[in-house]
């Protein structure tokens, strides 16, 4: 198969969070890219029979694409970022609509995965988000499917082993390269063909169901930083306006979205995240808590709702970006935050306390003052400028 020049510093990581020391392409995306190379370089394998997962900026797919001259592979990513960013680095490199981007937790994988016979995967961190994808891998890919997962070797565990081991029956580990390693899976078992998720569990002392895919940060648990804020709900120190709307944003698994329409029947209510995983567990735990009403909406902070629309947001942000520490992510969402309060609208912010958000909370949004804090975590009331 002859190959045509890949070159990735063309790849960018725009509209997520660009940074010096944020990239769009790593060590692990050019070993797993190298891998399909040769795997396809001595296969018959057809471009409609490898699907990528995972993959961040869409590197891996479009560095195939190029490599091969298959069209029409097969991509997924959780976050609309990602895909947001795939769809622009293609037309940077020519590519138009040559790669067919699917959903995963809408079918469960069925149509990205069915009949797959080469799949290769950016491992997650989250054991539980490995299993759910090896689960629908093994469900629905051609039962002669290859697995090539790559990640960085200070992430990975043999317990990913092990959790591949649970739906394949081979899986061996491949030689490392510039600190990242292959792991290799094949022969799909029947005891795996079963739909895990989303997983639930109840939170007994606050009355809360959670439902969680397994891309979803804290999975079907509730975040210490969560808690804290429902618990100032409950206490009355965050008061929930009888009517107006109000915003879940980065909603996770919804519980802050449940338990503001919980308190108010008539309050307009949406759990917004860039994440689908998140957007399906979110509309997962609305229903299984009884408030259906609640909306949920996949957007990159909710860019797409109205300025000024909103009366009252509820933010545990994210300190990392990807595998990164930054503070990047949450400012973002602080922008985004003051861009979509009506004047004299609040912000209930939950954040370690560590962390430097009030200063910026008060030049973004406006008055800025501590409602709540504990040893571990500060929950800061912001009333957005007239």
């Amino acid at each position: 198969m002859e190959q045509t020049k890949f070159d990735p510093a063309l790849l960018r990581r725009r509209p997520d969070i660009e940074s010096s020391n944020l990239f769009a392409w790593d060590a692990s995306d050019a070993l797993l890219l190298d891998l399909a190379t040769e795997h396809l370089d001595s296969s018959t394998t057809q471009a409609a029979d490898v699907v990528v997962l995972n993959d961040s900026y869409g590197g891996v797919a479009l560095g195939l694409t190029i490599r091969s001259g298959l069209n029409g592979i097969r991509v997924h990513q959780d976050l609309l970022t990602g895909e947001q960013a795939l769809r622009l680095n293609a037309e940077r490199l020519g590519l138009g609509e040559l790669l067919t981007q699917l959903p995963f937790v809408d079918d469960g994988g069925a149509q990205l995965l069915g009949g797959a016979k080469l799949v290769l995967l950016k491992l997650p961190r989250s054991l539980a988000e490995l299993e759910e994808m090896a689960q629908a891998i093994a469900r629905f890919a051609d039962p002669e499917v290859i697995v090539i997962a790559v990640g960085r070797i200070k992430h990975m565990s043999l317990a990913m082993n092990r959790v591949l081991a649970a739906s394949f029956e081979e899986v061996t580990a491949g030689l490392a390269r510039q600190k990242s390693r292959p792991l290799f899976a094949s022969l799909p078992r029947e005891a795996a063909v079963g739909a895990d998720f989303p997983r639930g569990s109840v939170i007994a002392d606050l009355n809360l169901q959670v439902r969680a895919h397994g891309e979803v940060f804290a999975g079907a648990s509730l975040d210490i930083g969560t808690r804290f804020l429902i618990e100032q709900v409950r206490a009355g120190a965050i008061a929930i306006p009888e009517s107006g709307t109000a915003l879940d944003l980065g909603c996770g698994t919804g519980l802050l979205a449940v338990e503001m329409a919980s308190a108010q029947s008539g309050l307009r209510v949406i759990a917004t995240d860039r994440s689908a995983a998140s957007i399906a567990s979110a509309q997962a735990t609305a229903l299984a808590n009884g408030v259906p009403q609640v909306g949920v909406l996949q957007d990159d902070a909710a860019v797409s709702l109205p300025e000024g629309s909103v009366d009252l947001i509820l933010l545990n942000p994210p300190f990392h970006s990807g595998a990164a520490v930054h503070s990047a992510v949450a400012t973002k969402l602080f922008h985004a935050a003051s861009r979509l309060l009506r004047p004299g609208g609040q912000l209930f912010t939950v954040y370690n306390r560590h962390l430097t958000h009030a200063k910026v909370l008060e030049k973004v949004v406006g008055r800025s003052s501590v409602l709540a804090q504990n040893s571990k975590f500060v929950i800061l009331r912001s009333t957005r400028r007239s």
